[in-house]
Formats: structure tokens, C-alpha cells, sequence
């Protein structure tokens, strides 16, 4: 079986040269970092408080969640889709959860991250066997996990979480709080699949030409569909911990979660092509993202102008992508 053609950064593992990369290319494979600082020194400036130990705190807790779905979404664009349907599946899988901690944590946390699987799997067995377009499929996944939502508590908040089931996401291990601890471990794996595996080799491959990895001999159907799994299996983890956080299940609290990771995973560098960027770019783009937001709050800018900002800097992201691909490889 040939080896895939992509690695983690989106480069060619063969030994055919590598063309010399522009400047656009430099910008976008590795000036997120250098993007990142320069923002949180901005935000310092702008406002002294940010820099606080519970302002840091603060912040790492808010995009956690969010940084768990990009973490998913990242691997579904990587092959060129996209997951619509995980706002959704937070609402669902944290409403299933509070309501099955009742027989204990470990219950409600499986039943929630099981009930994400399941949706997950049925996006990628629609994507893969049924040759439906992901977009189409997953906004029809959207609007039936909302709808599941809804009927599972019947549109009321489920109240009465145990302390132990709330703990998960308003609890610390010493400084750091459970949610964020969390938030990395999974980076973490996620980073070392991508980086080591054949899993993440199959999935950079198949963003970058379909038809050759079928060729080279992947089971590009198993492919997708284990990677929309693995997309709903993280929704649902971020739906369980957002329960824990707020102490209760909601049915419409991931309402708005699918399009702020989509918007992580682009600032990140992730090309909406497929094949190119990493989850080490996903984790820059999520804290960006995180810092714009909360410098925003603490300047007291209203949601109005905040929308604005949050949107232009999508567009820019997405243009230096572009760019970089165009001209830089």
C-alpha cells in the first residue's frame, strides 16, 4: 500500500522537490503564532486587566468548548467536508447527559459522548455510502438533533445536576480548571493522530486527492465515516462538559457553537479545500478567537460590533489562506 502524500503540515512526503514557498505561503503555514502574540500584546495594551490569572483563567474556560468541536471540525474539513450539525449535537448530547447523571456520572458522560457518536456516524455513513454532500447532510442532522433536543426534555432546562456531573466543567485540578484540562489532553491526541498515525495520514491525503488515496489503496468510505464520528464524538464531549459548566442541560445551548469552531478552525489556516493545515493551527485560532472576544467584553463593546469584528477577521483569515495556496503551495 503507497504511503498517503500528506503530513500534518500539508507537505509532500515524496521525494519530488518542494517549490520555494512565498511569502503568503510563510504567512499562513507559520505566522499564526506571530499573528497570536501580536494580538494578545494588543489586548494588554488595550486592556491591562488581560492579563490576570483569572482573566487567563477565564478565557481558557470560555474556549474550551469551542476549542473541542474545532478540534473535530478540523478533522472533518482536512478531508474536505464540513460538519454543520455539532452546535446542535452540544444541545442534544448535554441534554442527554444531565438527564442520564441521574444514574450516576459515568452514565450520563457515556450516554452523552455515545449520542454523539451515533449522529456522527450517520453523517459520515450519509457522506461516504449515500454520496450526499456534507453540507447538505449535516444541516439536515442540525436541524434533527435540535429537533431531538427539543423533544428529549421537552423544551425545558433539565435542573438537579449532581455535584460530581457538575464538577466536569466548573471544577479545577489546583490552578487549572477541569474543562481546560480537558481542552489540551485532546489537542494533545489529536496532534499525535494526525502527526504519527495512519489515520491522520489517510485523512490529509484524502483532503488532498480523493482519487488517488482510493487508488493507493485506503478505504476512503471507512475514512470518512470514522472521521465524522470522531467529529461527533468530541461534540458530544463538548456537550457534556458545557452541562457541567452551566449546572444544567439546555436544549438550545449549542445553538451558534457549529459556526464559531468553523471560524477557529479557518483562522487556524485549515483550507476549507482540504489537505492542508493541522490541529496545532486549530488551537491558535481558538485562543484568537477566545483573546478578540474577550478583549472585546472587557472594552465593552457591544455584541453589534463584535459580530463585525469577529467577521472580518473570518475573511481575512480565509484570504490569506487563499492567497497563500495560490501563490506559495
Amino acid at each position: 500500500m503507497a504511503e498517503p502524500l500528506k503530513d500534518e503540515q500539508g507537505t509532500q512526503t515524496h521525494p519530488a522537490p518542494k517549490p520555494k514557498k512565498s511569502s503568503f505561503s510563510i504567512i499562513r503555514r507559520q505566522g499564526m503564532v506571530v499573528i497570536f502574540i501580536v494580538i494578545c500584546v494588543v489586548a494588554y495594551l488595550l486592556t491591562p486587566d488581560f492579563l490576570t490569572l483569572g482573566n487567563i483563567r477565564n478565557v481558557l474556560r470560555q474556549v474550551s468548548i469551542i476549542g473541542l468541536l474545532a478540534a473535530g471540525e478540523t478533522f472533518v474539513i482536512l478531508i474536505g467536508g464540513i460538519d454543520l450539525s455539532i452546535g446542535a449535537l452540544v444541545s442534544l448530547t448535554g441534554c442527554i447527559a444531565a438527564g442520564f447523571q441521574g444514574h450516576g456520572v459515568f452514565i450520563g458522560v457515556l450516554a452523552g459522548l455515545l449520542a454523539g457518536a451515533a449522529i456522527g456516524l450517520v453523517n459520515g455513513l450519509a457522506v461516504a455510502k449515500g454520496r450526499i454532500q456534507p453540507f447538505v447532510v449535516t444541516l439536515g442532522t442540525m436541524s434533527i438533533a435540535q429537533g431531538l433536543a427539543l423533544l428529549y426534555t421537552g423544551g425545558y432546562p433539565i435542573f438537579d445536576l449532581s455535584d460530581s456531573f457538575n464538577h466536569i466543567g466548573s471544577g479545577s485540578i489546583g490552578l487549572v480548571p477541569i474543562p481546560v484540562a480537558i481542552f489540551f489532553l485532546v489537542y494533545v491526541i489529536a496532534y499525535l493522530v494526525l502527526r504519527f498515525s495512519k489515520f491522520g495520514r489517510y485523512t490529509f491525503a484524502l483532503g488532498g486527492n480523493e482519487n488517488a488515496t482510493r487508488l493507493s489503496g485506503v478505504n476512503v468510505d471507512r475514512q470518512k465515516i470514522l472521521v465524522y464520528t470522531v467529529c461527533g464524538l468530541l461534540a458530544g464531549l463538548g456537550g457534556v462538559v458545557l452541562a457541567g459548566r452551566l449546572g444544567i442541560g439546555m436544549p438550545t445551548m449549542g445553538t451558534g457553537y457549529e459556526l464559531q469552531a468553523i471560524a477557529a478552525v479557518v483562522i487556524g489556516g485549515t483550507s476549507l479545500a482540504g489537505g492542508r493545515g493541522g490541529i496545532v493551527g486549530t488551537i491558535l485560532g481558538t485562543l484568537t478567537l477566545g483573546v478578540i472576544y474577550n478583549v472585546l467584553n472587557l472594552m465593552n463593546v457591544t455584541a453589534f460590533y463584535q459580530y463585525i469584528v469577529i467577521g472580518a477577521i473570518i475573511v481575512i483569515a480565509a484570504l490569506i489562506n487563499e492567497l497563500g495556496k495560490r501563490y506559495g503551495g
